[in-house]
């Protein structure tokens, strides 16, 4: 089942980066990064084609109160959802508490370690903080980026999926987990 997520109140700090709340004032960084090609396509979705597009996207990371902004050097560069996973992708944890993480990060800063450093702050997070017992992450099968963050942080892979995305194609999907 499903964890409660609420981050609305939640800032944490790593080494480089603070993850927090999303604020009305993103809204610039969120574009600059959100309708660069290449960027959304790793997690399913198409660039940004106006400001106004980024702010729908906006308002819906403010009221979910569910995703980080990933802030560097005072700056927005990415974002990291603590999305609800999938009974029927994951039906041997249906009886589990858990959640599925998905990242995104602004390509100016691609390997850096950045986002391995959100992602491990994050598992620590809902292990110790929400007691979750499980969290689900997956990767598009071609997204190695996304599938060495994966294992840096120590997911390991449990099934291979059809995923489709928001623009309509359909993708090999990684389903990886780790366990409390």
């Amino acid at each position: 089942m499903n964890a409660e997520i609420d981050i609305s109140n939640v800032t944490i700090a790593t080494e480089r980066l603070i993850l927090r709340p999303w604020k009305e004032s993103d809204l610039q960084d969120l574009y600059e990064y959100a309708s660069v090609d290449g960027v959304g396509q790793m997690a399913g979705w198409l660039p940004h084609r106006s400001i106004e597009e980024t702010r729908q996207i906006l308002e819906k990371f403010i009221s979910e109160k569910k995703t980080f902004a990933l802030e560097f050097n005072g700056k927005v560069i990415g974002s990291l959802g603590i999305e609800e996973y999938s009974d029927k992708e994951l039906p041997e944890y249906s009886d589990r508490l858990g959640r599925e993480i998905g990242y995104v990060l602004s390509k100016d800063y691609w390997g850096r370690g950045l986002m391995p450093e959100a992602v491990k702050a994050v598992i620590k997070y809902l292990f110790e903080e929400v007691n979750v017992d499980f969290i689900a992450c997956g990767h598009f099968t071609e997204n190695s980026q996304s599938m060495r963050v994966q294992e840096k942080c120590g997911f390991k892979h449990l099934k291979l999926v059809k995923y489709q995305t928001s623009y309509g194609a359909v993708k090999d999907t990684w389903i990886s987990v780790m366990e409390r």
